[in-house]
């Protein structure tokens, strides 16, 4: 997801959409651990995502303050 469509989220869909991606991260590592993971991208992307999400919620925290 791109940084521009999460920061129209409010901080509640923000934080849906970081457990989500928790949800998939922990997932992937379970299938990455059997050997069934298919796209090792997706590691990646996922960790990416927790990160933008993580740090707007930060400059949000910041801000609101």
């Amino acid at each position: 997801m791109k940084t521009s469509e999460l920061r129209s989220k409010n901080s509640e869909e923000l934080n849906a959409e970081l457990i989500e991606n928790l949800k998939e991260q922990f997932a992937l590592r379970m299938q990455q651990a059997a050997g069934q993971l298919e796209r090792p991208s997706d590691m990646k992307r996922v960790r990416r995502t927790i990160a933008r999400i993580k740090t707007l919620m930060a400059e949000a925290g910041k801000s609101g303050s």
